[in-house]
């Protein structure tokens, strides 16, 4: 007796049926080619977001490429590539790597026999799908960072330009008798803990009051001596990461801060049951693209450099906290890194602080030790 095999997930004979004759029929083994490769990835848990840009990309380089899989060559890919590094709208290398993955990706999912897509199109079209992205038309991964250069930490001045503009902005607003002020607390205050804290935008828009938490080695900071993180950012197929990000001495201001928009501002909004730390005038959760742009209209108010983003200072964060002489394995930890090379990228000391370095590399060398007489 025969032991029945189960399919893998996103094979040929679970998503095409035999013995139905399609109009389309070049279309619909198109379609169920998709279908099989969502079902595949779906079985490696991963996300829908990461999923349906994937499929949008397949479409488009099919639409770009005038054929279907079957007949894909390497020189499709080339001209595509060619056609995404053209005219005002070209992409960042970054980008174009990641869209070679994702062919690389699905090109390696059809030519896997044990999914059955090259015998089915051998049967249907005579023509059976190859891999064609190669290590000699893709992009290679040549450097940690390759991010705009012109995205860099924010100075200790253009920080302190910043939070000074938003404590103002608040002042006057409330000055005006203007709608208007709690929203301007709530947004200086989300502002000041991104970089206090060091937090990546979903992880501050999805922050409870029951996620700030006390610091046990500063009983005195009450419940705001440390922020538990529980949407951070997942590996592939994975949950949303967690960590206890621990308030630090250098950034003790933004504790004050917080304390505020909890116990004053906070509930003027009546929030009654609602669990968002930030919670907008309509009773709802402030969202990242609400923030992204409160964020680049503040900035562009206080008259700072158009290229300093939310994420900015994040980046600040890491670079100040290893200017402040911290472990990097504390700082790794603090904002959640896997691994210590990607916190090394976000790191840009300032010129004072390399000076202080060199000043005390050259007092230590050269100053000469003083001698005992005899």
């Amino acid at each position: 007796m025969g032991v029945e095999v189960a399919e893998a997930p996103g094979s040929a004979r679970l998503v095409l049926v035999d013995g139905i004759a399609h109009l389309d029929e070049e279309l619909a083994v198109f379609e169920a080619m998709l279908t099989g490769w969502e079902r595949q990835q779906k079985s490696r848990l991963l996300a829908d977001t990461t999923i349906a840009p994937r499929m949008a990309l397949l479409r488009r380089f099919t639409e770009f490429s005038g054929s279907y899989p079957w007949e894909w060559t390497a020189g499709d890919l080339e001209d595509f590539t060619v056609s995404l590094m053209s005219g005002s709208a070209r992409l960042a290398p970054s980008t174009i790597r990641g869209y070679h993955f994702t062919l690389r990706l699905f090109c390696d999912f059809l030519t896997d026999g044990r999914y059955g897509w090259i015998q089915a199109c051998a049967d249907r079209f005579d023509q059976i799908p190859s891999q064609v992205c190669h290590d000699f038309n893709t992009v290679a991964h040549l450097h940690d960072y390759e991010g705009r250069p012109e995205r860099r930490p924010f100075t200790y001045d253009e920080l302190q330009h910043l939070f000074d503009f938003l404590d103002t902005r608040v002042e006057q607003v409330a000055r005006s008798g203007r709608k208007g002020a709690l929203a301007a607390l709530r947004d200086a205050q989300m502002i000041k803990t991104t970089y206090a804290f060091g937090l990546r935008r979903n992880e501050l828009c999805q922050l409870d009051v029951a996620d700030l938490r006390p610091n046990p080695h500063m009983p005195h900071w009450g419940t705001y001596g440390s922020i538990h993180v529980r949407h951070g950012k997942s590996s592939k197929g994975g949950t949303p990461k967690r960590r206890t990000v621990l308030a630090v001495p250098e950034f003790d201001w933004a504790i004050e801060g917080l304390k505020q928009w909890v116990e004053q501002g906070r509930p003027i909004v009546r929030p009654k049951n609602h669990a968002a730390l930030w919670v907008s005038e309509r009773l709802s959760r402030v969202s990242a693209k609400h923030l992204d742009k409160r964020f680049n209209r503040l900035r562009s108010e206080a008259g700072l450099d158009e290229a300093l983003t939310l994420h900015c200072l994040r980046h600040s964060y890491v670079t100040h906290l290893i200017e402040f002489g911290y472990p990097e394995r504390f700082v790794q930890e603090q904002v959640g890194h896997s691994y210590a090379s990607t916190t090394a990228i976000y790191t840009s000391v300032s010129n004072d602080f390399k000076n202080k370095a060199l000043q005390s590399a050259l007092k230590r060398v050269y100053t000469p030790t003083p001698t005992k007489e005899p």
